[in-house]
Parts: structure tokens; sequence; C-alpha cells
């Protein structure tokens, strides 16, 4: 494919044949993936009315089974996602200045943050609730000690959505851990596509903070429900 080059504030650029300009590219870059994370939003914004109708509805319930959460382990995992937001922040400010071992040194960083999230999610809370039998199916209840006080069938449906929810977060985490640690092993091989263009480099920074502002609503939902 033909190709030609451009200058923008001493960042040389590769200008794809199918556009004009580099200001033409990077806005069609950034139109795409806005409309991306719109589709992001609609789909975690759907499920979190269903947790704000069917909390309103269950509301004492809900307070009761939420106790069956570990507050702390969600308070950790909460401050690897605050500081993961942050070295991607760096790394997309050294992609700006193409200091290659600093991008990809923050890159690094926030896939072990992100890797550190899953490992307390998947090594010390999940196997709780499956010990504790608070996964949703025909054991669930089968220690009613850990529901609080609350009904079977109301547990049951908070345990549904926490897992549903918090389970498609973790699966964007994963997404986001492949994607990042991709693009560290592009800029470690100073490959021209991230090398020439920083706004690789900022899209994916977008796509991990709408990731982590997903969990900062999450977390008070499910872990930090007021009486």
């Amino acid at each position: 494919m033909a190709s030609a080059h451009a200058e923008v504030e001493n960042f040389p650029v590769h200008v794809h044949v199918q556009f004009e300009d580099i200001e033409q590219q990077n806005e069609t870059y950034l139109v795409g993936m806005w409309a991306f994370m719109v589709t992001e939003v609609m789909f975690f914004g759907a499920l979190f009315l269903a947790y704000i109708l069917y909390r309103w509805h269950y509301q004492p319930d809900f307070y009761m089974a939420h106790k069956g959460l570990d507050w702390k382990a969600g308070a950790v995992n909460t401050t690897l996602l605050l500081l993961s937001s942050f070295t991607m922040v760096l790394g997309v400010h050294f992609a700006q200045l193409r200091k290659h071992k600093l991008v990809v040194a923050n890159l690094a960083a926030t896939c072990l943050l992100a890797t550190g999230f899953l490992l307390i999610k998947f090594l010390l809370e999940w196997p709780a609730k499956f010990s504790h039998h608070l996964v949703p199916g025909y054991s669930f209840g089968t220690h009613p000690e850990y529901l609080y006080g609350a009904s079977p069938r109301s547990g049951e449906l908070f345990y549904s959505l926490y897992f549903l929810m918090t389970g498609l977060h973790a699966i964007h985490i994963i997404i986001g851990i492949i994607i990042i640690g991709a693009l560290a092993w592009m800029w470690q091989r100073n490959d021209k596509i991230v090398s020439e263009d920083y706004i690789p480099t900022e899209l994916v920074g977008l796509y991990w903070h709408f990731v982590d502002l997903v969990w900062i609503f999450l977390f008070p939902l499910f872990y930090l429900i007021p009486q």
C-alpha cells in the first residue's frame, strides 16, 4: 500500500494512502475509538441500570448479601487499577516524546498491576464464593450463614449480578492486558506503527481508562452498600 510521511510537532508520522493528511487520519482513529466507547458505555450502562432497579426493589436483602464480599480485597484491587491508570498515562506521555524504554516500562507496569488485580479476583475472592456456595446454581445458599439474613432468592439475584458484571469486567481486563502487552512488544521492536505515531498508544490508553472507570462504579455498588 502506498503511503506518505508527515511531520507533526517534530514527530514523523506514517500517513496511510486513504487519508489526505495526518489530521484526517488521527481524527478518523479518534472517531472510531469514541464510537466503540459509546457502545461499551451502553453495554455496561444497561447492566448498571438493571442492578440499580433490582437493588431499589430488594434493598434490605442486597445489603445483607453484600456482606459476603471482601471489601478490603476490593479496595486493594481499586488501588491497583488506579495505579495502572497512572502508569498508562505515563506510557502515553512518553510515547508522545518517543522515549521507547520508558514507554515499554510503563506499559509493562500497567500489565503487572492489571495481572495483580486478576490474581486477587480469581485466586482470593472468587474461590471464597465457591467454598461458601455463593455461586448461583443448584447448591446456592447451602450455607445460609454467608447470606447474612438475605433470602436465598434475593441473595442469588445479587450474586448473579455480581458475577455477571465483575466477570465481564474481568474479561475486559484480560483483553486490555493482551493489547497493552502487544503494544509494549511493538514499542520494544521499534515498530513504525507505534513509533511513528503515538495515537495508537493513546487509543489503547482510552480503552484502559474506561475499563478502570467501570470498576470505580462497580466497587462501591457491590462492596460498599449502605444500610
